[in-house]
């Protein structure tokens, strides 16, 4: 009662209380028409199922994209699946490796000399390195120093930034992008014949952009230069990929070979470009590209010249085989009246300089198949592979130079071994030429005419450790 009288009887009186009464009638319609607008459960059943397909969608996308980043990190890295975890100060990974090798194959014995291959074989120390790799927020960078018997110089040395397309800069002495990969088409330890002709995992100085725009993988380069010559005996080939350097050795008129003051060349003002095109939907995934270089070459006591080289390259994946091709047609356009004819220039890696042919095809092929081992706990995985590979000159008076390798990787934690079995006919790294091997000029260097086309084997076990 008390309530009720008050709330009639308050503060507004009687007629306030009935015309609030009356008001709330008058509003009913419009609250009703309100409500009537909301959405009906069939309605609100589909926009659910549309935003769950959106959400689908959009999973799908961060997942594909997360897909592509983690390939982007691996293409563009170009380092190996061998490295060792190493030790990490702040934004800095210090690592490096250590490699035994034991030879043995066809190599005669000169004097007293240490047996290279025959005899039994040898063992001897194959390099020491340190490497080091930069990631602190968007900078990165990676150097790599090596050590052999009587020489060192710089692999790697770059300092870069990546950006949040996944694209990437890199500055310093850096590898150039030709071919599918920073090792061709290569699995074993020789690798194949474009790495003797400068045409695989060569490092130079200059500077690299890596990006990847939907299914194509881009590479743009320019170097101003090859690589330092690291300490060393030769002229000018402490280093480690192959490149035209300077070398010691020049003709006299009447044919002889003689030591001489510096000549050859020195490369220069380098463009490189190279896209691979990734084919997913198909029953062999596969990525397809091309690659292009152009250069000049600075003549020491010789005329200057340029070099250029063009490539098409494949690499087809089945589940664990992989399937690697590539042609290159390449030339240096040199006029050295040094040699007997133009076709011949000097190339230089691992402290050695050699002549090698100045204009050819190198068709190469590679097929491996991976296979893991969890049910070896001393084992990782193993990498049998065999591998063809020629330099096809394009003077008629040289021979080819062909290279087949047949041979596996074993992997297990840090340790990385190859053992390769290759048989050649123009490798320098395989077997011994006989006594006219010296005369370069009358064209028996391997990778020139090779003049005596002699077979040879070459039983090769390299023990890496990778810490």
């Amino acid at each position: 009662m008390h309530m009720t009288a008050t709330w009639y009887s308050g503060k507004f009186g009687k007629k306030p209380a009935l015309a609030l009464l009356l008001g709330a009638l008058l509003a009913l319609p419009n609250a009703l028409s309100a409500y009537g607008a909301q959405p009906t459960l069939t309605e609100l059943e589909t926009e659910v199922a549309s935003l769950s397909r959106q959400l689908a969608e959009a999973n799908a996308r961060l997942e594909e994209a997360r897909r592509r980043a983690d390939t982007a990190e691996k293409a563009l890295a170009d380092t190996p699946d061998i490295e060792g975890k190493g030790i990490t100060l702040g934004p800095v990974t210090i690592g490096g490796a250590m490699r035994l090798n034991y030879i043995y194959g066809d190599y005669e014995k000169v004097g007293d000399a240490p047996q290279r291959g025959g005899d039994g074989g040898n063992v001897e120390l194959d390099t020491f390195r340190i490497n080091a790799s930069l990631k602190y927020e968007q900078w990165i960078g990676q150097l790599e120093y090596r050590w052999y018997d009587g020489y060192n110089f710089i692999h790697t040395g770059w300092l870069g930034y990546a950006f949040d397309d996944s694209s990437q800069i890199e500055v310093g002495v850096t590898r150039v992008p030709f071919g599918p990969g920073p090792y061709g088409i290569s699995q074993s330890w020789f690798f194949d014949q474009h790495y003797y002709v400068g045409l695989a995992d060569d490092p130079d100085l200059g500077v690299k952009y890596l990006t990847q725009w939907d299914n194509w993988e881009l590479a743009l380069a320019y170097f101003v230069s090859s690589e330092a010559n690291g300490n060393g005996g030769s002229a000018d080939s402490a280093r480690y990929g192959y490149d035209a350097v300077k070398w010691r050795f020049a003709v006299e008129p009447n044919g002889d070979v003689v030591d001489a003051p510096t000549n050859g060349y020195e490369e220069r003002n380098q463009f490189n470009l190279r896209a691979i095109y990734q084919l997913e939907d198909v029953l062999f995934p596969t990525d397809m590209g091309f690659s292009m270089e152009w250069g000049e070459l600075d003549g020491k006591r010789a005329q200057d010249g340029h070099h250029w080289a063009l490539s098409g390259h494949m690499v087809s994946t089945l589940d664990n085989i992989t399937l690697a091709a590539q042609i290159t047609r390449y030339k240096f356009d040199v006029d050295d009246s040094k040699f007997s004819s133009n076709q011949l220039i000097p190339l230089g890696a691992y402290d050695f300089a050699w002549p090698a042919a100045a204009d050819g095809w190198i068709p190469a092929v590679s097929l491996s198949y991976r296979i893991d081992t969890p049910g070896i706990p001393w084992l990782g995985y193993i990498l049998p592979y065999i591998e063809y590979s020629s330099i096809v000159k394009d003077d008629n008076q040289f021979n080819n130079s062909d290279l087949f390798i047949l041979g596996s990787a074993w992997a297990s934690g840090g340790w990385y071994i190859y053992s390769d079995l290759a048989y050649s006919n123009g490798n320098y790294f395989v077997g011994d030429k006989g006594d006219n091997y010296s005369n370069i000029y009358d064209g028996v260097g391997d990778f020139g005419a090779d003049g005596n086309d002699k077979w040879n084997y070459r039983f090769n076990l390299n023990m890496g450790y990778y810490y």
